[in-house]
């Protein structure tokens, strides 16, 4: 026997609110969803924080070109032969992307990035201006 979740309502007629959400809205699993994100600046640089439940290291892609950021995840890998036949599924892999455009152009040399509990922390150090050269006037 299988048991699968159905909506409940405790009125014998429920109203159309009711009934709005009682129903499973389906999102596409292949969907791309924006992770939640902090960024702070200091005088030095920025630090980014990306949320990214459910994911491990290796799927995460962070790449950084100029003043934008971009977090990607990649496509899980297909099930193992020989695993379970599913039956019924309610959580997803979710995939995740974001592009971020900071304010000032980093050194990308200098970037670095830790995972930690479904957190990407990336740290970026601003790229130090050049400046402006004088030319005599002969």
């Amino acid at each position: 026997m299988f048991l699968f979740p159905a909506p409940v309502s405790t009125r014998r007629n429920p109203s159309l609110l009711d009934q709005f959400f009682s129903d499973r809205i389906d999102v596409a699993a292949d969907a791309a969803r924006v992770p939640a994100m902090d960024v702070a600046e200091t005088d030095t640089g920025y630090e980014l924080a990306f949320e990214v439940p459910g994911v491990t290291r290796d799927r995460l892609k962070l790449s950084v070109q100029g003043r934008r950021v971009l977090l990607e995840t990649t496509a899980p890998e297909a099930p193992a032969e020989g695993a379970p036949r599913l039956l019924y599924r309610e959580r997803a892999v979710a995939q995740y992307a974001r592009t971020v455009v900071l304010p000032a152009e980093v050194d990308t040399a200098s970037a670095a990035a830790r995972f930690d509990n479904g957190v990407l922390t990336v740290t970026l150090a601003k790229k130090v201006p050049t400046g402006a050269t004088q030319i005599s006037i002969g």
